[in-house]
């Protein structure tokens, strides 16, 4: 009898050996304080705001989202390993949760891993739009590189299917293919999303870092790179789309200076639809969006930051430049405060806010009314696990 039950121990460690495994639970509470000016009041016959105030508001996920999630990883031997995340997000202030994006509406990705030939992973994901995170000033916070292309570079993606690279002489590759699950491969209007696409190419050194991006997003109704019409600067209240920002083609060029105390990041790109049609004066088919910035790590704990991001419209939508500056203070190595400070400047003809808002100054958006400035200060605290 001992002699079957040490030989079932040693068969037993012998699989734990072959097949280990590991969960991890993680998240990030962001919550503070914030003000913004030129905030749109009121409503005309057209429903447009005709007024402008000033609010106080206490807000979750200014400089990053509030979120939890949890990782696995079994070794299955031979070098490969199986792995899954979920990811959601959730507003600190109230504990609401991310509404209709699901339970896990950031990442629930479940895939393969080798260490010499890359990981391979399927379901909902971050979009790669996204990669601009590594090369944004202030890290995709609430007033950054998503704001003046309306969160065209900051959404998620289902039905997705991954490949990511292991690194080769600094070089790595990243691209991502998602389905529309629609009768008609790029969309029809069957399902709620169209077919996206993307691939990056990444070198790092140990000087600097540059990265390109491509990726396009169809419109779920047509299959098209339009988003439909858009709200023409609040005056059109049916609102059938959000035009270039929410379906188009766009090409990215990031890099990051490594010098030191200071990271110094600048980034173009190129948004550019195709097919647009009922297009009014005003409504841009095509964006050029560019950002600079350095970071002063001044001590371990704090660190400074500055920015400009510009926005430039075709079709009389005009142009916006937000300037910020800010920085953070870490209390521990998981826990820190923060503090934003920024203004949006807008020329005639265009309403970008600081907020990354649909088009147009209806009194339910943030955003200024048509060619006026708006400014806003953030301070926070923020906790990771």
């Amino acid at each position: 009898m001992k002699k079957a039950l040490l030989a079932a121990a040693l068969m037993s460690a012998g699989v734990v050996a072959h097949a280990q495994s590991s969960v991890t639970l993680y998240g990030r509470l962001d919550a503070g304080i914030e003000y913004m000016s030129g905030v749109p009041t009121g409503a005309n016959a057209n429903g447009a705001a005709n007024g402008k105030t000033n609010r106080w508001k206490a807000e979750s996920g200014d400089w990053g989202t509030s979120l939890w999630g949890l990782k696995g990883v079994e070794d299955i031997g031979g070098g490969n390993k199986v792995l899954f995340q979920l990811e959601g997000s959730f507003n600190t202030m109230t504990g609401a949760g991310p509404g209709g994006g699901g339970l896990f509406n950031r990442w629930a990705t479940v895939g393969l891993a080798n260490d010499q030939y890359g990981t391979f992973t399927m379901g909902r994901m971050l979009f790669i739009s996204n990669g601009v995170w590594d090369f944004d000033p202030f890290g995709q916070s609430n007033w950054s590189s998503a704001s003046l292309v309306r969160g065209r570079n900051w959404p998620q993606s289902s039905n997705n299917f991954a490949y990511q690279s292991p690194k080769i002489a600094g070089f790595d590759f990243y691209g991502q293919y998602a389905l529309s699950n629609a009768t008609a491969w790029n969309g029809n209007g069957t399902t709620a999303q169209g077919r996206e696409a993307g691939a990056q190419v990444t070198y790092t050194n140990s000087l600097f870092q540059v990265r390109g991006i491509y990726d396009e997003i169809r419109n779920p109704t047509t299959g098209g790179l339009w988003g439909g019409a858009v709200a023409n600067n609040g005056i059109n209240t049916a609102n059938t789309g959000n035009g270039v920002f929410s379906a188009s083609r766009e090409y990215s060029a990031l890099v990051n200076v490594f010098l030191g105390q200071f990271k110094i990041q600048a980034a173009y790109q190129a948004v550019r639809s195709a097919g647009a049609t009922g297009v009014l004066p005003g409504q841009p088919t095509t964006l050029d969006h560019e950002w600079g910035g350095v970071t002063w790590q001044a001590t371990p704990a704090a660190a400074l930051i500055a920015a400009v991001y510009h926005v430039n419209g075709n079709n009389g939508a005009g142009n916006a430049t937000i300037y910020t500056v800010g920085g953070s203070y870490n209390l521990s190595k998981r826990t820190l405060l923060d503090l934003q400070v920024a203004t949006v400047q807008n020329s005639r003809a265009a309403n970008f806010g600081l907020n990354a808002n649909n088009a147009g100054y209806a009194a339910s958006t943030d955003n200024p009314l048509q060619g006026r400035a708006q400014s806003g200060v953030y301070a926070g605290i923020q906790h990771s696990f």
